[in-house]
């Protein structure tokens, strides 16, 4: 469009491919975490335990393809507007995402030492609410970035 700039102009190549996954695998967390909330509160330790485990998981992997795709990148962050704004969009996110997965495996170890039950798990609950915000900031990261991007 005429008197408009393309901020995001010019994402493509092999990371095209990592952006889909990542977003399937963050969004699974959702699921994860979830089930391990509804298990805590059932009073289901092994549910709890596995569901927890599972985030951790995909946290990580998610945290992984974000360092795989800023290696692969076809830009920097000093490639214009797109590159800056990429980088540091993306970039704080993953931090947000580390934040999470201390904050969750943190609980996973309250968890094992049975410091948390199905009537006193507020610092669990903090930290499901903490990575279902930054999961609402990935969604529209994603759909600014990677897709409106293309």
């Amino acid at each position: 469009m005429i008197g408009t700039i393309k901020l995001f102009e010019g994402y493509s190549g092999k990371n095209r491919k990592v952006s889909p996954k990542k977003a399937i695998v963050f969004t699974q967390n959702l699921a994860t975490v979830t089930y391990a909330h509804h298990s805590l509160i059932q009073g289901n330790r092994k549910g709890t335990i596995n569901g927890l485990i599972f985030t951790i998981i995909l946290a990580l992997i998610f945290t992984s393809l974000q360092g795989f795709e800023y290696y692969t990148a076809p830009f920097t962050i000093s490639d214009g507007a797109f590159g800056s704004t990429f980088y540091f969009a993306t970039g704080f996110h993953g931090l947000h995402v580390i934040i999470g997965t201390i904050f969750i495996a943190t609980m996973f170890w309250r968890i094992l030492a049975y410091q948390l039950t199905d009537h006193h798990h507020v610092g669990f609950e903090s930290s499901i609410l903490y990575w279902h915000f930054v999961d609402v900031v990935w969604l529209f990261l994603y759909c600014a970035v990677y897709w409106w991007g293309s």
